[in-house]
C-alpha cells in the first residue's frame, strides 16, 4: 500500500534526514532538566548516555543483513516513528541505569536509520548526477536545530520533558507517513560490488583514514549536542530556554554551512574545503574552552557547528563510492567508528567535565583537529586511469 506525497527522490532523502534528526534532537535541549530530575553528576549522566552509543554500534555492525532482508523502505518507515517511542520511554527513567537500558533500543534504531539514509543519499546523488550528500546532512542539522528551538520554547512553558517527548510521537508518525509514505529505494550504483554482505563491517585502511579526517568533527558535534546546554547552565547560569538555545546554535550553524558546502566542494575540491572547516572548528573549540562571556560561548558553538558541518558527509561520500565491496558495508564500517566518537565519546566526556571543568569537554577536541588536518589528503578524488588499446 502506498500513501503520502509523491516527491522527487532527492526531496524524499532530505525529508528523511530532517524527520529523523528532529525526532532524535528533541531530548537533548532537555538534558539539564533530566539530569536534575535524576540528581546525578556529569559522570553518571555520561555513563547513562552510553546506552544509545552501545545500541548504535551494535546496529551498525550487525544490521546490514537485516536491512537487506527486510527491505530499505519497510525498515525506514517503521524505524523513524519507533525511534520517537523509544526516546519518549527513555526520559521517564529515574536512575542512570534505567536511562542506560532504555537508551539501548534508541541506539539500535538509530544505527538502522543511519545506514539506510546515507546509502540512499549516495545512490540518489549518483542517479541524478549532482552532489546532495552535504545538503542532505544540512537537513539533518536543520531538523536538530528545529528540535532545539521547539525544545527550548517548550521548556519555557514549564512542560516536563516526559510529556514533551510524548507529544513528539504522533508528530513524527504523521510526518513520516505523509512525507515518506511514497519512499522507494534508489537503484544500486553501477559498478559497485554485489558480494554478500558480511555480518561484521570490517574497516579497511581507507575507511580508517576517513575516520581520522572526521573524528574531531564527530566528537565536537556530539559534545555540542550532549553538553552545550549543561555548559551554559553551569558556566553562565543560563535558564532552561537559553541553555537549550546552545544546542540550536550548534545545529543551526551546521545546517547553514551544509546547505552551501556542495557548491564549494565542486568549486574548490574536498581537500581544501575540509582544511578550511577544520581551521574554523579549531577556533570554535578554543573559544568554547576560554569564553569569558555567554555571547562568545555562543560564537564558539556556532564555529563548532560550522566547522564540523561537511567533514562527515564528505567522508561518507568517499566511503560509499568505494567499489571493493557493497556500499552498505563501507558506510557501516565508517559509521561505526565515527559514531564511536559521536555517541560514545561525548558521554565519556562527562568524566572530563566533572573532574576538570565542563569547558574541557570541548578543549580535548583540539588535538583531534590537528589529526584531521594531517589526514585530509585521503579525500582527494582518485585519478581516472584510462586503458589504451595499442
Amino acid at each position: 500500500m502506498r500513501f503520502g506525497l509523491v516527491l522527487p527522490p532527492q526531496i524524499k532523502v532530505f525529508a528523511a534526514f530532517f524527520i529523523y534528526s528532529f525526532c532524535m534532537g528533541s531530548m537533548f535541549p532537555r538534558l539539564p532538566e533530566i539530569q536534575e530530575a535524576m540528581a546525578v553528576g556529569e559522570s553518571q549522566l555520561g555513563l547513562a548516555l552510553i546506552g544509545s552509543a552501545v545500541g548504535t554500534l551494535i546496529s551498525l555492525t550487525f544490521a546490514g543483513r537485516f536491512i537487506e532482508a527486510m527491505g530499505y523502505r519497510r525498515v525506514l518507515l517503521v524505524a523513524i516513528p519507533l525511534l520517537s517511542v523509544f526516546f519518549a520511554a527513555a526520559v521517564w527513567a529515574s536512575t542512570p541505569l534505567a536511562f542506560f537500558l532504555l537508551l539501548l533500543p534508541v541506539g539500535l534504531t538509530i544505527g538502522c536509520i543511519e545506514i539506510i539514509i546515507n546509502i540512499e543519499a549516495d545512490r540518489v546523488e549518483h542517479a541524478i548526477g549532482r552532489r546532495i550528500m552535504s545538503r542532505a546532512h544540512a537537513f539533518w542539522s536543520l531538523g536538530f536545530f528545529s528540535a532545539g528551538m521547539v525544545g527550548s520554547f517548550i521548556a519555557r512553558t514549564g512542560l516536563a520533558p516526559q510529556w514533551h517527548l510524548m507529544i513528539m510521537i504522533p508528530v513524527v508518525l504523521f510526518a513520516t507517513l505523509i512525507v515518506l509514505g511514497q519512499f522507494q529505494p534508489a537503484a544500486h550504483r553501477t559498478g559497485s560490488s554485489t558480494d554478500e554482505t558480511p555480518r561484521l563491517a570490517r574497516p579497511t585502511t581507507t575507511i580508517m583514514a576517513l575516520v581520522a579526517v572526521c573524528l574531531s568533527a564527530m566528537l565536537m558535534e556530539g559534545a555540542g549536542i550532549d553538553w552545550s546546554a549543561i555548559y551554559m547552565r553551569d558556566i553562565f547560569d543560563a535558564t532552561p530556554f537559553w541553555a537549550g538555545i546552545a544546542v540550536a546554535v550548534v545545529a543551526g550553524s551546521q545546517a547553514f554551512a551544509r546547505f552551501f558546502a556542495d557548491g564549494f566542494v565542486d568549486r574548490f575540491g574536498p581537500v581544501t574545503v575540509a582544511r578550511v572547516l577544520l581551521i574554523v572548528l579549531g577556533g570554535g573549540v578554543l573559544l568554547a574552552l576560554l569564553a569569558p562571556s555567554a555571547i562568545l560561548a555562543y560564537c564558539g558553538f556556532a564555529m563548532i557547528g560550522f566547522g564540523s558541518s561537511a567533514l562527515f558527509p564528505l567522508a561518507m561520500s568517499a566511503a560509499a563510492q568505494q567499489t571493493d565491496r557493497p556500499a552498505a558495508i563501507n558506510v557501516a564500517a565508517l559509521a561505526q567508528f565515527s559514531f564511536t566518537a559521536f555517541l560514545l565519546g561525548p558521554p565519556l566526556l562527562g568524566f572530563v567535565a566533572e573532574h576538570f571543568g565542563i569547558q574541557w569537554t570541548f578543549g580535548v577536541g583540539f588535538p583531534l583537529v590537528l589529526l584531521g588536518l594531517a589526514t585530509t589528503h585521503v579525500l582527494a578524488p582518485r585519478p581516472i586511469i584510462k586503458s589504451v588499446t595499442p
